[in-house]
């Protein structure tokens, strides 16, 4: 199941929207950022349909 969340770059400080599988409890992932281009991780915590925490770092 995947839920929707808005995070925001952490350089440019741009809103984007990302999806996240909320089947799998932990997870660390790298994406980019949609304007300024730059990578970022995220940290996301999840039960089965729901985010209970999501973190974004540079």
């Amino acid at each position: 199941m995947q839920e929707c969340e808005e995070v925001q770059c952490p350089y440019c400080g741009q809103g984007m929207e990302l999806m996240i599988d909320t089947t799998i409890a932990q997870q660390r992932f790298t994406t980019d950022c949609e304007v300024c281009c730059r990578p970022f991780e995220v940290f996301a915590e999840c039960e089965p349909g729901e985010i209970i925490s999501l973190e974004v770092q540079a």
